[in-house]
């Protein structure tokens, strides 16, 4: 959804018996995504896998760098320290996260039904909201800027009433972390994992805050697609964007990597642990590192790690937008500003 004037709207009267709820400094990761509420998720139909394709990749370099906080700016629950230092094999990364039309065109060669769609339900912002008032089901407990909203889902990504025929260069959301594992099977890719996701999306700038240096923006000119205004009510759409934006909307890094920071938070392959980088830190690099699987989880229930923060975050409350910044969510979730980009082995 694109749009070019301010946007401030009271909450929705759902929301309104929320308002002395946490404040947002409280719960900082609320802005990401809500979680799905079940104890258990069916088994995600099988995809076949296709041929390896390395179309709309390019090719980061092996390489040495450092990974994590380097300017104090992160949550200590996201376990962005210890700054440690990572050796990496040459990659390959795709350009732009998966849009909307790459993702229908799977869809329709694989008849593959996301989580959101079995679920019937997803969640979406409040601002963003294009429902009847009977599909707006409830709020996310003590995040009521998040709509739990029936009909919500890839191809509605505001709900039931949207769509995505003026989208279709923008990323798809609304897709779990299996519906992005499953999308890479089939195109012959797969997910990033999270120490190659930081170092393409460094885009060669090793300990910078973010894929172009250290500052946000100058002159007025903003380089990502993420909140202005005041968080959760009013968007002045400094951006542009009130939520996302074409996957090739800002200048891409030095790797030739579009929007790596904003839009939409992107899956990565490894599971989410807090204490990761304190646990793989040493006198020496850590080589190609990748979380260790949690054992007896259900793999729906798995926490995965998200990276690059979104259209969502606002330094205000989740300066998530940062090339160090780590999120997760569980497998089986989706919202409105979750997507992904794919990777590859080099050969």
């Amino acid at each position: 959804m694109t749009t070019r004037h301010d946007v401030s709207r009271p909450l929705l009267p759902l929301v309104e018996a929320h308002e002395s709820a946490t404040p947002p400094s409280e719960h900082a990761g609320s802005c990401c995504a809500p979680t799905a509420d079940r104890s258990a998720a069916p088994d995600a139909p099988a995809v076949p896998r296709g041929q390896r394709s390395t179309r709309g990749q390019v090719r980061v370099p092996a390489g040495t760098f450092w990974m994590g906080d380097s300017h104090g700016d992160g949550y200590a629950a996201d376990g962005e320290l210890p700054v440690h230092e990572v050796q990496l094999s040459a990659h390959l990364i795709d350009a732009k996260a998966v849009t909307n039309a790459q993702f229908a065109t799977f869809v329709k060669a694989t008849d593959h039904v996301t989580d959101a769609e079995r679920d019937g339900v997803s969640a979406v912002f409040h601002l963003a909201v294009d429902a009847a008032p009977a599909d707006v089901l409830q709020s996310a407990a003590g995040v009521p800027w998040w709509l739990a909203v029936r009909g919500a889902d890839w191809r509605h990504p505001a709900g039931p009433r949207s769509g995505i025929a003026d989208l279709q260069n923008h990323p798809v959301v609304h897709v779990s972390w299996r519906d992005a594992q499953a999308y890479c099977r089939w195109a012959g890719k797969r997910l990033p994992t999270e120490a190659e996701w930081e170092h393409a999306a460094r885009g060669g700038l090793d300990r910078a805050r973010y894929p172009w240096g250290d500052e946000l923006g100058s002159g007025g000119r903003w380089r990502c697609n993420i909140w202005q205004g005041e968080f959760p009510r009013r968007n002045t759409l400094e951006d542009g964007y009130l939520t996302t934006a074409p996957v090739t909307a800002f200048q891409a890094n030095g790797y030739g990597l579009f929007n790596t920071v904003g839009n939409v938070w992107e899956w990565c392959q490894d599971a989410f642990r807090p204490s990761e980088y304190a646990d793989r830190a040493g006198a020496t690099p850590a080589v190609d590192p990748v979380a260790a699987e949690p054992a007896d989880v259900d793999e729906a229930l798995i926490s995965r790690v998200m990276r690059g923060g979104s259209y969502l975050c606002h330094d205000s409350y989740c300066n998530r937008y940062r090339v160090a910044a780590r999120s997760s969510n569980t497998a089986e979730s989706s919202s409105g500003n979750i997507g992904f980009r794919c990777a590859n082995d080099e050969a």
